[in-house]
């Protein structure tokens, strides 16, 4: 298995997020999710200003909305709305010097590699959190599991107790793959179904 990283790690989470995002029927958009208390609308839309974020953050700007609240905006066509920001990022990132050292995130600068993987790894837990919960066959794919595994690994316990923004790690059983161990240190419980909420 290839390890992919940096700006192939994220152009791969935002593909993956997209081909999720255009397979949601209409009917789906109120669907619960594994996000407890959260649409599909609304993972989408927390999904949207987070990407905006790492796009704006690389100019000095701020999103239009806080994605916790993420019922705060959403308007128009959620497919284009995400397509132009994930754009936008991608653009951002295009631009930078492939062996820049102090990336500006929302979360402080970091090296490229590592900033890539974490605006990677947000976009592709929340595309996971909506193929499931609208009966999606997409699963998160191995090869970018691991090429998110080190911002994972280096910022979420961090981020969980400076800001409570995952939820708790579960348990990873002795059978978890890669991907199932992944989704559980990120809060997931790899085999949810719409059914569990």
């Amino acid at each position: 298995m290839t390890n992919i990283q940096g700006i192939e790690v994220l152009t791969r989470s935002h593909d993956y997020l997209r081909e999720v995002v255009v397979a949601v029927p209409d009917s789906a958009w109120a669907a619960p999710t594994p996000c407890s208390e959260w649409t599909v609308r609304q993972v989408l839309n927390h999904a949207r200003i987070d990407q905006q974020a790492y796009g704006l953050v690389l100019t000095g700007d701020r999103p239009d909305s806080d994605p916790f609240h993420p019922a705060d905006a959403l308007a128009g066509d959620p497919v284009a709305e995400l397509d132009k920001v994930l754009r936008a990022v991608a653009d951002g990132y295009a631009q930078l010097p492939a062996d820049a050292d102090q990336v500006p995130t929302p979360l402080g600068p970091m090296p490229l590699p590592l900033a890539a993987a974490t605006a990677a790894m947000d976009a592709a837990v929340h595309a996971w959190d909506i193929a499931v919960a609208t009966g999606q066959n997409r699963p998160l794919g191995a090869e970018l599991a691991e090429g998110i595994w080190p911002a994972a690994d280096r910022l979420v316990d961090q981020l969980r107790d400076a800001y409570r923004v995952f939820a708790p790690a579960l348990d990873a059983r002795d059978d978890y793959d890669r991907v199932e161990a992944l989704l559980a240190f990120l809060g997931r419980d790899p085999h949810w179904t719409p059914a569990a909420s």
